[in-house]
């Protein structure tokens, strides 16, 4: 979209439609400050649109708390959890849910799982406990986490879930609940866009608490600060919780692992590969993500989350507006200078749930059960 209206303007500087759209398209992409130049040429041509008007408005409003956010930003910015006292925090006798001790217990998941059901809340007690929990587990995880999977053991692999709670509890029925011999590895972007984004995230959370050994997440495009404020888990997070609840998953989520790698022969990862050909496994395991909490629009850490396969061979800019799309030679010099069978990715819609691509070396899909030897 932007390139046709950028087209269209070259044909006719004052074409006010053109103008439009394609701040439309800068703003869908987050690229608000572009937006705003396109939409003050579209008042400027159109001083009585008042539909340009308000986008110019909204557009300039999100400028302004993005500066601001960067301007509070700094390396030593207190935790979210700094001055909770847990442990004088009192839940009220009422409350008709199960107790969290110090341990996760499948019987506090199987109840918070009916409470979500049901449209019922977590104590907020818990929800800090659990997140508090989490970060600690996953920061200690490494930026690629590898691990080999027993012969007993089935690993399923998820992709978006996106706040679709009753997609996921039809996923776990049809699949099996995760267990000590059904490992589970959700491959980002749980939240956002989906009205149920904290059960789901919390849900994750309790099962990665009570088996960390067997129970994995990668992070995704969407578990970042911008897309949430534009997609929705922000707000959420607020009027289920409070702002603090955000600020936690918002610490939890740069913490979490960029890729895992299974059975040192299948590479997991939210979007895709690398502008540099260059890059291998070293490089990921170097990468050090807790420097850099947000991805960004450049690096490894973008790229990884960011990237989609073509089926054109070589390199091209993304359609998303971030990141670049990669074709079939780029995805087998990556899996034979690595020695790998295949990169497993998410980030995208597969309508049969899942597509191998790249002559089997690119499995993209939202759902992919699968046992991995």
């Amino acid at each position: 979209a932007i390139a046709d209206a950028t087209e269209a303007i070259k044909l006719n500087p004052n074409f006010a439609k053109a103008y439009y759209r394609r701040a439309v398209a800068y703003s869908a992409i987050l690229k608000t400050e572009d937006a705003v130049k396109d939409f003050r040429v579209v008042v400027r041509l159109l001083p009585s649109d008042k539909d340009a008007k308000l986008k110019l408005a909204e557009a300039q409003k999100i400028v302004r708390q993005a500066q601001f956010f960067n301007a509070i930003e700094v390396g030593d910015e207190p935790s979210a959890a700094e001055g909770l006292d847990l442990e004088s925090m009192v839940v009220p006798a009422d409350y008709d849910g199960v107790a969290l001790g110090n341990e996760m217990t499948q019987e506090f998941i199987d109840d918070m799982t009916e409470r979500f059901k049901n449209g019922k809340k977590l104590h907020k007690k818990y929800v800090y406990q659990i997140i508090i929990a989490v970060k600690k587990i996953v920061y200690d995880e490494a930026t690629m986490v590898e691990m080999d999977i027993p012969e007993d053991v089935q690993l399923t692999v998820c992709g978006d879930t996106h706040g679709q709670y009753f997609d996921l509890m039809e996923l776990f029925r049809l699949n099996g609940a995760p267990s000590d011999k059904h490992y589970y590895l959700f491959n980002g972007d749980f939240v956002d866009r989906g009205s149920w984004s904290t059960e789901i995230a919390l849900l994750l959370y309790a099962y990665k608490m009570m088996r960390p050994k067997a129970f994995f997440i990668n992070r995704g495009n969407h578990e970042t600060d911008d897309m949430n404020r534009a997609y929705g888990f922000e707000g959420e997070c607020k009027a289920k919780y409070n702002e603090r609840t955000f600020r936690l998953f918002s610490e939890s989520f740069s913490a979490l692992p960029l890729a895992t790698l299974v059975g040192s022969k299948y590479l997991v990862l939210h979007g895709g590969l690398f502008s540099d050909d260059k890059v291998t496994l070293d490089d990921i395991r170097k990468l050090n993500r807790h420097n850099q909490r947000q991805p960004g629009h450049a690096g490894l850490m973008m790229e990884m989350l960011w990237t989609d396969p073509q089926t054109a061979p070589g390199r091209k800019p993304s359609k998303r507006g971030v990141g670049m799309q990669f074709g079939p030679d780029v995805t087998k010099r990556f899996c034979d200078n690595n020695g790998l069978t295949a990169i497993i990715r998410s980030h995208e819609v597969r309508m049969e749930g899942y597509e191998e691509e790249h002559d089997g070396k690119c499995i993209t899909g939202m759902i992919i059960p699968t046992t991995i030897s």
